[in-house]
C-alpha cells in the first residue's frame, strides 16, 4: 500500500534547507563584540564588511566605547577601533587590527517584502553564533535615536532579537545582509536599520571620514491637511505644518513662519519633518534649497540655504 502523504514535499525541509544555507554562508562573518566604556562592559554584534577588516555595528552598542573586541566563530578573536558613529542612523563602523574572516554581502532592503522570510544573526544574551528566523512583519517603519531623530524605512520582523543582537546581521534567503539589527520592540518585534542606498552613503562617508555631514533647516511640525481647493490642484490631502523655526536659523532667515505649510522641498513632495529631513544631505550644505509652502491662502516659494549640523 502506498504512503501518499510520502510523495509529498515537506515544507520544513525547503525552510530548514535555506536557513542553514543562510546561517553557513553569514555566520562565519559575524562578530560577538564586547565592548569596555567608562561605565562598565556591554555586548553586541557586528558584520564584516571588507576583507581589509572593516566591520559594521549599531553605533549605540560602541558608544563610548574605551575598548572594543570582536570574537568570530572560528575562535579568532581581534581588537578594533571605532572609526566612525553616526547616532543620528544608528549606524557605526569599526576596523580590526588583524585578519577577519570573508566579509558578507550586501542586500537591497528596497527589495525586501513584507512575509518574505529572513534570518536574524548574532549574539544575543551572550550566546555567540545565534541564528533566529522569521518574517519581514511589516516596512516603513520609523525608529527614534538616542540623537532624538528618526531612522526612516525601518524594518520590523518577528525573527527573536534579544540583547546582544544589536548591530547583527539580518539577511535575506539568500544569505545577503539586508539590515543591522538595532532594537527590540516588543515580544515578537524586532527592528533593524535597512541596508539601501541611503545607508550605503552613510556607511561609505563612515569608512572615508569618520563623521557623516548633514544639512540643517531649523524648523518642526507636523502632518497637517491642506484645505481643498488645494488638495484639487495638488492632487494631495497633507503637508508639514511648521510649528517651530529656531532663531538664527537657515529657515528663520529665509522667512519660514509657524504656520506655514511646507509642501515641497526643491520640487520633491513632503508631507512630514522626516521628509524634510531625509532632504538634508551634505550636497544641499551651503546650497540654497528652494521651499513650496502655503501661506494665507496662497502658494509662496521660499528660498533657505542649510547650514551644517553640528549638534549629532
Amino acid at each position: 500500500m502506498t504512503d501518499v502523504g510520502s510523495t509529498r514535499p515537506d515544507p520544513m525541509d525547503a525552510y530548514s534547507a535555506t536557513v542553514v544555507h543562510v546561517a553557513e554562508t553569514v555566520l562565519p562573518s559575524i562578530a560577538s563584540l564586547r565592548v569596555r566604556t567608562a561605565r562598565g562592559e556591554g555586548a553586541g554584534s557586528a558584520s564584516v564588511l571588507t576583507a581589509d577588516g572593516f566591520l559594521l555595528t549599531s553605533a549605540h552598542v560602541v558608544e563610548g566605547a574605551a575598548r572594543t573586541d570582536a570574537t568570530f566563530t572560528d575562535g579568532r578573536e581581534v581588537r578594533a577601533d571605532v572609526i566612525g558613529r553616526d547616532p543620528l542612523s544608528d549606524l557605526a563602523v569599526l576596523r580590526a587590527r588583524d585578519d577577519v574572516p570573508p566579509p558578507v554581502a550586501l542586500g537591497d532592503a528596497a527589495a525586501l517584502r513584507v512575509g518574505q522570510l529572513v534570518v536574524a544573526l548574532g549574539n544575543p544574551l551572550g550566546f555567540a553564533g545565534s541564528v533566529t528566523a522569521g518574517i519581514v512583519s511589516a516596512l516603513g517603519r520609523s525608529l527614534p535615536t538616542r540623537a532624538g531623530r528618526v531612522v526612516d524605512e525601518v524594518i520590523q520582523t518577528d525573527a527573536t532579537l534579544n540583547p546582544g543582537n544589536s548591530g547583527g546581521a539580518l539577511a535575506d534567503a539568500a544569505g545577503r545582509v539586508v539590515g543591522v539589527n538595532t532594537a527590540v520592540a516588543g515580544i515578537g518585534v524586532g527592528l533593524a536599520v535597512p541596508v539601501n542606498a541611503t545607508t550605503r552613503q552613510i556607511i561609505s562617508a563612515l569608512m572615508t571620514n569618520g563623521r557623516v555631514r548633514r544639512a540643517w533647516l531649523g524648523i518642526a511640525g507636523g502632518q497637517a491637511p491642506l484645505p481643498p481647493p488645494l488638495v484639487e490642484k495638488l492632487g494631495r490631502r497633507t503637508g508639514l505644518r511648521v510649528g517651530e523655526v529656531v532663531p538664527g536659523s537657515p529657515a528663520a532667515q529665509a522667512g519660514l513662519r509657524v504656520g506655514d505649510i511646507v509642501l515641497a522641498v526643491d520640487g520633491q513632495d513632503i508631507a512630514t519633518s522626516t521628509g524634510v529631513q531625509q532632504r538634508m544631505v551634505e550636497a544641499v550644505i551651503g546650497r540654497r534649497v528652494e521651499l513650496t509652502v502655503w501661506r494665507n491662502g496662497a502658494l509662496v516659494d521660499v528660498i533657505a540655504v542649510p547650514r551644517e549640523l553640528t549638534d549629532a
